[in-house]
């Protein structure tokens, strides 16, 4: 620990804390304008410039570690001076337009202005001509930006993504676009300090002073992730976050209208609704639910027998019971923390893009800041992350077993735990079929031997593989060894939460109830079944996400409706709200209410609670790999668009994406089909209509299928071999 003064006060640092980080994580302000804790300092505005005693000139605090003995001072007349005249620079040719934009209220050149008493200008600079300009979700007006960077930095850093960038040209100088790179999540808007980034949409739509912050989770994918309804007359105008510690992808930020708009109860369906559940056979859901519905249907499946139907939860908790069994533990111990601090990334069975994109931020930032090497196993090669992967190994369709195993061949030392395991693999049948050369598995081995924190990051593909049970059993056993730490990304928002909560059954014949997926009787907060149902962002409750954190839910958009808590009262359970149910989940005796949501000083999260995982002693044998089987002809991949996850995002009017069939110049040849064909074809009994599209960056004869407008996510391998039908008349 060094030993240091901050204006009289002894404090300590650890080895590569700076300056500014140690005075923020004892209440002590420093102020600044470009400075952004989850990124690289850029230590472009030296608002933050401290006094070191003893050492001439001003010390920049963002970038400048303390060493053991120097006092430090945060404020002085000088100091004054100096952050007065910064302010002056940046207000030369500002506009004076904060009565409409957007950021006024929330603005911190104007806070700071008005903070260094600023009040005229002593001086001015010939202006230049600057042109607004729109790129999709964002806008930029270079006349209102101030060259913090910050920008750039969460763009090329955080995001990973390098499509924003100085055009330099002294005074001229602005931000500039590669927007074949940008992926429209929108950080360049969170984190611009003043109104030059702005949303499209959003724009001169409300005052910052008019909104409502509704503190809440993201409700699209497993990640969760922090964020704030801002809503005006219960109707949600945009999504923010804690820019300076967390992030939000696409879909998180501008996919926040789809609330059911129901204004009246109806009495007469809410009777129909209570008399269908006393006679079902079967309650059918997806994992888009909160941890205390998903109780409360638990408990009416004990109290009336019918099978709690939800395939894609109940193969990820069949997964984690084979991944556990070997693990000797009940989950999966890697963090996204632990991926965008890891040295040496290892993903299988994931679309690295899509999937979840807080994994891919994680494994951006492991390279910027660790210099990780990233190796993908994966059949189709995605081109607009190339600049993350340092390896890509193209493995055959079905091969992910193989894979693993191979991986654990080569990696584990010890193997007489597994002795029979290891004897029965014929690594050259493995390697030839799976086509994962003996020579790319060397490469690997060689840069696993110099790292310290290596993670392997699971996903869908592997979850919902013929032969997951196994795979999930390698896996286990590669955690438990301490090959590598292990991340699992569970297939949607609270997947992870549904398979610890609900005893999960396969559907038998017989009335079926839907909630959120069609069937003889429906729950629908699309306002598309039976009874109308609210919305995740018109709810309270939890998730458990990927970090297998218990995160809060706070309902935002008006709804006058009935709940499913309201049906689950009226047969027999008795809450007045379903929160009431939080502290009874089976994981800590906690009340909603006291449960934390918020970041403190130094970006440390205090959303819920870690659930904390269970030991068991089984010792099960690895089974033999399996032979690998064929996919020939046609291969359509589920995966969704950007920005897209569910039937929730789909009208989201700020996602542009559409449901087509993307494939590869090579996909089309071997397909005879071409781009602009509308073509017809059958996953999983469910029939797809699609307009095909040709994306030359794509490589391989295996095409996107987006599954984003299906209400029942499929619990089956995600790659199909599909009979093309083209229907152009």
């Amino acid at each position: 620990m060094i030993k240091f003064k901050i204006n009289g006060t002894e404090f300590s640092a650890n080895k590569g804390e700076t300056i500014l980080e140690v005075a923020r994580a004892n209440g002590i302000y420093i102020p600044t304008m470009c400075y952004l804790p989850k990124a690289t300092p850029s230590a472009s505005c030296r608002m933050c410039s401290v006094e070191v005693e003893g050492q001439e000139g001003f010390v920049l605090s963002c970038n400048t570690p303390p060493v053991e003995g120097i006092e430090v001072r945060t404020d002085s007349d000088a100091l004054y001076k100096e952050r007065q005249n910064i302010m002056k620079m940046y207000n030369v040719n500002h506009p004076l337009q904060c009565g409409v934009c957007d950021k006024s209220g929330e603005c911190e050149l104007q806070n700071k202005t008005l903070e260094f008493g600023v009040a005229e200008q002593n001086f001015a600079v010939r202006d230049q001509s600057r042109k607004k300009k729109k790129w999709g979700v964002h806008t930029y007006d270079p006349a209102l930006c101030i060259l913090c960077e910050k920008c750039t930095v969460v763009c090329n850093e955080t995001v990973g993504n390098e499509a924003l960038f100085i055009k330099p040209g002294g005074y001229k100088s602005h931000i500039d676009i590669n927007l074949a790179n940008c992926i429209q999540c929108g950080e360049c808007i969170s984190v611009c300090p003043v109104g030059a980034m702005a949303s499209t949409e959003f724009k001169y739509s409300s005052n910052a002073w008019e909104l409502k912050q509704v503190p809440s989770s993201c409700s699209h994918c497993s990640s969760a992730c922090s964020l704030n309804y801002e809503v005006k007359e219960g109707t949600v105008r945009r999504v923010t976050n804690e820019f300076e510690f967390s992030s939000l992808c696409g879909g998180g930020r501008f996919g926040f209208d789809f609330e059911n708009r129901v204004l009246n109860k109806d009495e007469d369906s809410f009777a129909d609704a209570v008399e269908n559940f006393k006679i079902a056979k079967n309650v059918i859901f997806t994992s888009n639910i909160t941890n205390e519905e998903a109780y409360l249907l638990n408990e009416l499946k004990k109290k009336f027998g019918f099978n709690l139907v939800n395939d894609e939860a109940k193969k990820f908790q069949e997964f984690m019971e084979s991944f556990s069994s070997t693990a000797n533990i009940s989950q999966y111990n890697a963090t996204l923390k632990d991926v965008s601090g890891s040295d040496f990334i290892v993903s299988v069975g994931c679309s690295i893009q899509s999937d979840n994109p807080m994994v891919k931020f994680a494994m951006s930032q492991a390279v910027k800041y660790n210099k990780a090497y990233v190796s993908t196993i994966h059949p189709i090669e995605e081109t607009p992350i190339a600049n993350v992967i340092s390896q890509y190994i193209k493995n055959e369709v079905g091969s992910e077993e193989a894979a693993l195993a191979m991986l654990a061949d080569m990696l584990v030392e010890d193997k007489s735990s597994q002795e029979e395991f290891f004897d029965s693999l014929d690594l050259g049948y493995l390697s030839g079929e799976s086509n994962i050369s003996e020579e790319e598995l060397d490469v690997l081995k060689l840069k696993y031997a110099r790292v310290k924190k290596p993670v392997l990051v699971l996903g869908e593909d592997v979850i919902n593989h013929p032969r997951s049970a196994n795979i999930a059993a390698i896996a286990g056993y590669l955690q438990k060894n301490e090959i590598f730490k292990v991340l699992i990304i569970p297939t949607l928002t609270n997947t992870l939460g549904v398979s610890m909560i609900c005893d999960l059954d396969k559907a038998q014949e017989g009335l079926s109830i839907g909630y959120n997926v069609k069937a003889d009787y429906t729950l629908s907060a699309k306002s598309e079944g039976d009874l109308d149902m609210p919305a995740l962002n018109q709810q309270e409750g939890t998730f458990v996400n990927i970090d297998k954190d218990l995160v809060v839910l706070n309902a935002a958009a008006d709804y006058e409706g009935y709940e499913l808590n309201d049906i689950a009262n009226a047969l027999g359970l008795k809450a007045e709200n379903v929160i009431e149910y939080t502290s009874k989940l089976g994981f800590k005796e906690i009340d909603f209410d006291d449960l934390d949501n918020y970041y403190d000083n130094v970006g440390n999260a205090h959303r819920g609670y870690r659930i904390e995982p269970v030991k068991n002693r089984k010792r099960p044998k690895l089974q033999e790999v399996d032979d690998l089987a064929e996919y020939n002809g046609s291969v359509v991949y589920s995966r969704n668009p950007l920005s897209h996850f569910n039937v929730f995002t789909k009208d989201c009017k700020q996602l542009k994406d559409k449901p087509d069939l993307i494939g590869s110049e090579q996909f089309a040849i071997a397909a005879k089909i071409k781009s602009g064909d509308n073509v017809r074809f059958s996953v999983d009994g469910v029939e797809f209509t699609r307009h095909f599209k040709v994306d030359r960056r794509m490589k391989g004869t295996v095409a996107y299928n987006p599954t984003f407008d299906v209400d029942a996510k499929s619990a089956s391998y995600r790659y199909t071999q599909v009979k093309l039908e083209v229907i152009n008349e």
